[in-house]
């Protein structure tokens, strides 16, 4: 099965919608329901609340690292509170600290690299620190002290701001913990998955918000279509979250709404099988709240055996169609999608459309109830697409979708442009295309591969392949040899280590030599990528060809290196 990365042409465009914007008919009908689908919470927490570092935080079921006061009182003895947030230069951290300022508090934060999230934080009016110090956090006389650490999952437990913080009793908080307290007064709509939710979450608080609700969403990626970059500030109840399983951090929420979008075994360096990460996965349907909803991805084996050990082809065809009363013991309702015809939303007549991406007919407990047009590429986004119209539906409850509605819904779908990083193109040059992709696992990259050749079917793909921590090569060399078959030609750099060291002597050498089909070079340098790139295109620029970068390291500033340099020399050419 295959669900990942995720593709789109990017133009940045911001979401015009507010809360009383008029609405189709159909739309109005459904979507003013969601004002009255509350459960029994009114007040909003007005107290908001990584790059990755050296090492995580060790002690993961410890949500606070340190607790002198409550969190509820957030503010100091000025009337005004003060966070700080340690490496938030990360897409996860960074959005809380957006947050944080929509919300009126005063923030700051360090992190070792400049990302371009801190970019829109110090335009928005946070103070940020290159590098970690005491100082960042020493008493202000407007401020006093802060109110509050938060921490990425990412950072160690012995950093200097941690260990400072704890010294003159200042509270540190790990991610998951704040992101509990942000959303616990909120309908939050959670969005898990091993792959996929970045794009799923994202794609749902496109829709809803283009329809008219006044939501507020944190994802964990660059959105070129939400003004805020990575998160939307809205004043309902609504909270739309990328939920992430690493370091256990979705563990510290209480959803409204589940949406799982498949399971199977990755960060390795956290879980030592696939076993580990069903179990984590199991704790966090526990943390739905009474009468709330999972939406699950039936097609996905790890998935569907977070509901039951039997394996999804001992079940009936209607198994998943009628399953509230099977789960009626876990407090909560089941709705299930896939392209499978046995979930209870699924896909039929799949098949490439003009944009690039895909049509297909929409069906709901076995009858077709429409017909979805999306401008991304690939059955993982088909899938990404279901989840959405899913939770969509059990945010109405048992209201009908009118076809007005689905019309609507479809419409705002078929607008959706992706999340940046997800097959997003970088540029064209003659008849050379560039796409980068943050695909660094094997499901993840056979996915993003099939969208590029549904897209392209008739140009060459050359995929230049950044591996990601030696752990991850180690534990799927196996599974990366089958995974670039859709591939023409392939190059793997050195592998990106990111927070770990080498102690199991593996190189992207090793890997090169496992890839079976096609054939893989290995060039250790990304220099030397770009130079041996360049040189071939130039030599022949009416070769079609789509060149395709892959990976969760620094592998993206390769596609606009190489843009720009084969830009230059034409111009240099075209002067003779």
């Amino acid at each position: 099965m295959e669900i990942p990365a995720q593709s789109a042409s990017f133009k940045s465009v911001h979401i015009p919608v507010k809360s009383h914007q008029k609405l189709p008919s159909g739309a109005q009908n459904l979507f003013s329901s969601l004002h009255f689908r509350r459960i029994g919470r009114t007040d909003h927490f007005k107290s908001s609340a990584s790059t990755q570092a050296e090492k995580r935080v060790s002690d993961s079921s410890d949500h606070t690292l340190k607790m002198t006061q409550p969190l509820s009182n957030p503010k100091n003895q000025n009337g005004q509170g003060w966070v700080h947030f340690v490496g938030v230069g990360g897409c996860g951290l960074s959005a809380l600290a957006m947050l944080a300022l929509k919300q009126g508090m005063e923030v700051s934060g360090s992190d070792i690299v400049w990302s371009s999230f801190m970019d829109g934080l110090q335009e928005s009016g946070a103070r940020l620190y290159l590098g970690h110090s005491e100082s960042n956090i020493h008493r202000n006389d407007r401020l006093g002290l802060p109110n509050s650490i938060v921490v990425s999952s990412a950072i160690p437990p012995d950093n200097v701001e941690i260990v400072y913080a704890k010294s003159i009793g200042v509270p540190v908080y790990k991610r998951d913990y704040w992101l509990g307290k942000v959303t616990e007064h909120h309908d939050l709509i959670a969005v898990s998955g091993t792959h996929g939710k970045s794009t799923t979450a994202t794609m749902l608080a496109y829709v809803l918000s283009a329809m008219g609700v006044d939501l507020t969403a944190i994802v964990g990626a660059h959105v070129p279509q939400f003004q805020g970059g990575n998160m939307i500030a809205g004043r309902e109840q609504t909270f739309v979250l990328e939920a992430d399983e690493y370091d256990g951090c979705f563990l510290g929420l209480s959803p409204y709404i589940t949406v799982i979008t498949n399971v199977e075994w990755e960060h390795v360096d956290i879980f030592q099988d696939e076993e580990a990460v069903i179990n984590t996965f199991r704790r966090f349907l526990k943390k739905i709240r009474l009468g709330g909803h999972l939406i699950l991805c039936g097609d996905s084996e790890g998935a569907y055996s977070l509901l039951h050990h039997a394996r999804r082809e001992c079940l009936s065809d209607s198994a998943l169609w009628i399953p509230n009363s099977q789960l009626a013991s876990a407090g909560y309702r089941l709705s299930t999608f896939g392209i499978s015809d046995f979930n209870e939303w699924h896909a039929s007549s799949i098949r490439p459309n003009l944009q690039g991406g895909s049509d297909y007919v929409l069906y709901h407990r076995g009858r077709p109830v429409g017909d979805i047009s999306l401008q991304l590429a690939g059955a993982h986004n088909v899938l990404n697409s279901l989840a959405v119209i899913a939770t969509i539906k059990a945010l109405v409850s048992d209201q009908k979708l009118t076809a007005d509605a689905l019309n609507s819904l479809g419409l705002h779908l078929n607008n959706f442009m992706g999340v940046s990083r997800r097959f997003q193109m970088i540029g064209k040059i003659n008849e050379c295309r560039i796409y980068d992709d943050y695909a660094h696992h094997p499901t993840e990259v056979r996915a993003v591969l099939q969208a590029a050749r549904q897209k392209f079917p008739s140009m060459a793909l050359w995929v230049i392949f950044q591996p990601h921590t030696f752990s991850r090569i180690v534990a799927f060399k196996k599974d990366f040899a089958y995974a670039f078959s859709d591939a023409d030609r392939v190059v793997i750099t050195e592998i990106y280590a990111a927070r770990e060291t080498n102690t199991w002597n593996v190189t992207g050498r090793d890997l090169a030599s496992s890839i079976i089909r096609p054939s893989a070079k290995y060039i250790p340098s990304l220099e030397d990528v770009v130079e041996k790139l360049i040189l071939e295109i130039f030599i022949n620029p009416n070769q079609k060809v789509v060149v395709l970068t892959l990976g969760a390291g620094d592998i993206s500033t390769i596609g606009p290196r190489l843009l720009h340099e084969l830009r230059e020399k034409s111009v240099d050419t075209s002067n003779y």
